[in-house]
């Protein structure tokens, strides 16, 4: 059931990709062209996802002790600015405004076969998968482990 609610989640978030014209990358650079041919539309969009989404989880947060499917709510704790989170912030930052998309848009624009989006999923994939093997430095090496 958890995995259909998923599906379901990500095809209608997908669907508003669509509606919204977010999966468009040249919506997304007009967005950042401050001095060029700026487009506010994207802000509307933000701004209409988060006037939805706050209220949604605050009254969620506060009628239930738990999630449907999960045991708790995975709300993070940390408030501190660590190397990682900076540095990931930059890439995806950086990412966004040369290509125009980010990872939602991107999949689904995908079936649009344009140049641009089949070259950036597979570097974004590549990306992903860098990321999820590169050892941690930030942490300390584990008994028996040399420098």
């Amino acid at each position: 059931m958890k995995q259909i609610f998923a599906l379901l989640s990500g095809l209608i978030f997908g669907f508003g990709l669509i509606v919204s014209g977010m999966s468009d990358p040249a919506k997304v650079l007009n967005f950042l062209d401050v001095f060029g041919t700026w487009d506010p539309s994207l802000a509307f969009v933000m701004g209409g996802a988060i006037a939805v989404t706050a209220p949604g989880f605050a009254l969620l947060t506060r009628s239930r002790a738990r999630p449907f499917f999960d045991t708790e709510f995975r709300i993070p704790s940390r408030t501190d600015l660590d190397p990682k989170l900076l540095t990931g912030a930059v890439l995806f930052g950086t990412g966004w405004g040369l290509g125009g998309f980010c990872p939602g848009p991107a999949l689904t624009a995908l079936p649009i076969m344009a140049s641009g989006t089949l070259i950036f999923v597979p570097f974004m994939l590549a990306g992903m998968w860098l990321a999820r093997h590169t050892p941690d430095l930030s942490l300390p090496l584990s008994k028996g482990a040399t420098q």
